[in-house]
């Protein structure tokens, strides 16, 4: 294992490193730092949580020469709040070497201060949205970038994923043209390479964490949600375990937003994070997440990834993103530093596929539901149900199958007509039986409802 002394930076950077408290590179560092320290083009693939983002920043502050006044350096990432915590990570560039100016350029901001601030004096670090980059630099002419000759797009294919490259596209080509090029990402899409190609000269690829993503740590449970909404399965299940951070996934915006309120009505506390928050509530939900305010944190795939989230101890999964790479993340947030973690993937039948794709990828789930107080064994995901043969189906089929010899006239008659009498009664008891499941479900609901009212 290497150590930082070995890869023979500047004091200034050295100080950057020490402030961090940081005693040996995680795997990342270790084999990012010594090629990006040289002007190497990078693609970086490595789970959130895995030390990358001083994987870059460590190269990008040993590259900086305070000396020259101009901007030399575009980080870019796909969210505000990513963007601020990178921003908050290199603060410490300015503390360690004050002659180095660090940005942070992010839409929900006062536009009219960025351009005044960049007005007097241009950043030798610029940390933000592609938007507002290219809006700074194309629209307004405030913001100089094209000088710059590190350029480093964080959350590559998040940023793919949301239509952001445009936005890079863009400026990347009226950069320097002596341009180094680093992308970090935690899946490599095939749609991100073209655009890969276009900028970078022989890239250097390192991937990390492959054991984070298939972490025999974690255990999988796939919980049945019935007829039961995500949150209605979710207030189910919380009697049966005690998180210390408990981190609930939704697939889209308005899903993030519906489960947080829901469980605030049932006297859950929650904090939530999502793109349909204005920019104060996305401040007061950072605020509260870095606090550890709330044991339980509701949030969509886009605005979790790369926000630092205290010590995760469960996961809940409502239901499967279509790109199932997001489920191993999801679940990834959990089990770090040697500690077990759980994930509880809440399932609807729509789900299946999904499921035995991820069966084939070499996730075990475990199959339990929560009843009565404790948590019950289900049957393993798709192992059929053994039933008893249908009384009604081996009647018939004695009937079929009888001797026929010396039967009576209009024997087939009788026998078609006592197969109709059969199948009708089974008709009759299946419809019964449908509707006392409705009848149950309608109590329940009715109940639900009564519940929240009072």
């Amino acid at each position: 294992m290497k150590r930082f002394e070995d890869f023979n930076l500047k004091k200034t950077t050295m100080s950057f490193i020490q402030a961090n408290h940081f005693k040996e590179p995680t795997p990342i560092q270790e084999q990012v730092i010594p090629s990006a320290v040289r002007g190497k083009d990078i693609i970086g693939l490595s789970a959130t949580g895995s030390g990358k983002t001083h994987a870059y920043l460590i190269p990008v502050m040993e590259r900086i020469d305070p000396q020259r006044d101009e901007c030399q350096a575009v980080i870019t990432a796909p969210t505000r709040e990513l963007a601020v915590q990178i921003y908050d990570m290199a603060k410490g560039m300015s503390e360690a070497d004050p002659g180095i100016r660090v940005r942070l350029v992010i839409g929900g901001k006062e536009r009219t201060h960025d351009l005044e601030q960049i007005e007097k004096e241009q950043p030798h670090v610029v940390i933000g949205t592609p938007g507002r980059i290219r809006d700074l630099f194309l629209s307004s002419g405030v913001l100089r970038i094209d000088k710059a000759d590190i350029l480093v797009v964080d959350e590559a294919d998040m940023t793919l994923e949301y239509g952001f490259l445009d936005d890079i596209d863009a400026f990347a080509g009226r950069l320097s043209e002596d341009l180094q090029m680093m992308a970090f990402s935690a899946t490599m899409p095939e749609q991100l390479k073209p655009f890969l190609r276009k900028y970078m000269s022989h890239p250097l690829t390192f991937q990390i964490g492959e054991k984070v993503r298939f972490n025999p740590d974690i255990t999988h449970v796939l919980v049945p949600c019935y007829h039961h909404s995500y949150a209605e399965t979710i207030l189910s299940i919380l009697p049966g375990f005690n998180p210390y951070v408990c981190l609930i996934f939704a697939n889209t915006r308005a899903e993030a937003s519906s489960i947080a309120e829901e469980l605030r009505q049932n006297g859950v506390a929650v904090s939530e994070i999502h793109g349909d928050l204005t920019s104060r509530q996305r401040r007061q939900a950072m605020k509260s997440i870095a606090a550890a305010e709330h044991t339980y944190v509701v949030a969509t795939d886009l605005a979790a990834r790369g926000i630092d989230i205290g010590e995760v101890t469960h996961i809940i999964s409502c239901g499967f993103p279509e790109d199932l790479e997001y489920y191993i993340h999801r679940a990834g947030r959990t089990g770090r530093a040697g500690s077990t973690g759980i994930c509880y993937a809440l399932y609807k039948e729509s789900d299946d596929l999904a499921i035995r794709s991820l069966k084939k990828r070499g996730i075990r789930f475990e199959h339990r539901r929560y009843r009565n107080g404790s948590w019950q064994d289900l049957r393993p995901y798709g192992q059929k149900f053994r039933r008893k043969e249908d009384e009604t189906e081996k009647a018939i089929s004695r009937m079929m199958t009888g001797k026929k010899e010396k039967v009576k006239p209009g024997y087939k008659k009788k026998r078609a007509a006592a197969i109709e009498r059969l199948q009708r009664k089974k008709r009759q008891e299946m419809i019964r039986s449908k509707i006392k499941e409705e009848k149950k479900a309608m109590y329940r609901e009715r109940a639900r409802k009564e519940r929240e009212e009072g």
